[in-house]
């Protein structure tokens, strides 16, 4: 009973829509005024003690064993308690109870291979035939998946001002769209690196089929290990992945990438405000290892690797409607992921792209772009912005 009590009071500021929690023992109670937006079902009891502690990790491995059923906008509900101050779902009392996270190369490793190496076959299935998972640009409403993903890679590009014949560096460089438009359209000899065989094996074959053994090179290897220097360095989706401890050493590494006057587009997630910068749920089962920093953190590590900032962009428009087409791409297949992968792992997945799709809804993560250059901000580039536009 007390219990019961407690989970009224909960769910009664969690949200700033209308709900209707359906309780385990039949029991139906409305939050808010007007008819419910979202249902919930819960078909078992969850104690207290563990909800309150790490809520969207249980409720994340509730919903994938059908212990939770949401009738509705997954999104909708997430966004709704994303808005909501002081909801018990969003606040950071769980931190004390993360354990500490290992970045070491061996342990990156295998974070990044435990999710980008599902297999091709999986990601074929809800991403566009460019094979790329990260935030598109969509330069018009009607833009396809495949359009804005391919105008995100040349707005990058178009960004550093780039000049045919010098050389990139790709950090983190997935299936390779990145590499291939750089030597295709931009005539640059470009190097990708990743840590997931699936995306070198594939990178390596698209290569081969188009013709660019000459121009594209692609290596399975931690960027702590890669030598040399290049004219321009791009890295996408990629400092998510390296840890609060290593951001620092990642931005030095990018930095002893270029060239003395070199430019650098650095893209990837960032908060826009003071926060945790981990979920449990996302940790556990999505990208283990994952951390993303705030753009104050990001900027405290450019200016320490005597690095300066020309341009910063947000994103977060671009990545939700990014998340929301993926979805809608992932419900047409829906079935053959239950039949390949089971139903725990689909329904994980539904959960993921709508909370994320959710999260940069109502702004508690963006996504940025930082234009750097390894020296004087502006340096080799024109005077205004028109340029990348041109």
């Amino acid at each position: 009973m007390l219990d019961k009590i407690i989970y009224k009071n909960l769910f009664s500021k969690a949200f700033d829509i209308t709900i209707e929690v359906t309780y385990w023992d039949g029991q139906i109670e409305r939050y808010g005024t007007g008819m419910p937006a979202v249902k919930v079902r819960l078909n078992k009891e969850i104690p207290i003690k563990l909800l309150t502690n790490q809520p969207t990790l249980v409720l994340g491995e509730a919903y994938m064993n059908g212990d939770i059923e949401v009738d509705g906008s997954i999104q909708e509900l997430i966004a709704s308690a994303y808005r909501q101050k002081d909801s018990f779902l969003t606040h950071n009392s769980f931190l004390k109870h993360l354990p500490k996270i290992s970045h070491s190369e061996k342990s990156s490793t295998k974070d990044i291979q435990s999710h980008y190496d599902i297999g091709n076959d999986f990601y074929k299935l809800w991403l566009d035939d460019t094979m790329t998972y990260s935030c598109a640009y969509f330069e018009h409403d009607d833009d396809t998946l495949k359009q804005a993903q391919l105008n995100k890679v040349r707005h990058i590009l178009n960004k550093l001002a780039t000049q045919p014949g010098k050389r990139l560096l790709d950090v983190g460089s997935g299936w390779g769209t990145l590499l291939f438009m750089a030597a295709d359209e931009f005539g640059l000899d470009a190097t990708g690196i990743t840590l997931s065989q699936e995306q070198y094996d594939y990178t390596q074959a698209q290569i081969k089929q188009r013709h660019l053994e000459e121009k594209v090179h692609v290596q399975l290897k931690d960027y702590r290990e890669v030598t040399g220097q290049f004219d321009y360095v791009t890295s996408v989706g990629m400092f998510e992945h390296v840890g609060k401890e290593n951001l620092g050493l990642y931005f030095n590494k990018i930095q002893a990438f270029l060239v003395p006057g070199g430019r650098a587009l650095i893209h990837g997630i960032t908060g826009q405000h003071e926060g945790a910068g981990v979920d449990p749920f996302i940790n556990q089962y999505i990208f283990p290892g994952g951390y993303i920093p705030n753009v104050a953190e990001n900027l405290k590590h450019i200016m320490a690797a005597k690095l300066q900032f020309s341009d910063i962009e947000p994103l977060r428009r671009h990545y939700q409607k990014t998340l929301e087409i993926w979805y809608h791409n992932y419900q047409q297949v829906e079935q053959q992921v239950v039949k390949s992968y089971g139903e725990r792992f689909n329904r994980m997945w539904q959960l993921y792209l709508q909370a994320c799709a959710a999260a940069f809804e109502a702004g508690n993560i963006d996504v940025i772009q930082y234009l750097l250059v390894k020296a004087p901000s502006g340096t080799g580039l024109p005077m205004t912005r028109h340029y990348i536009y041109n």
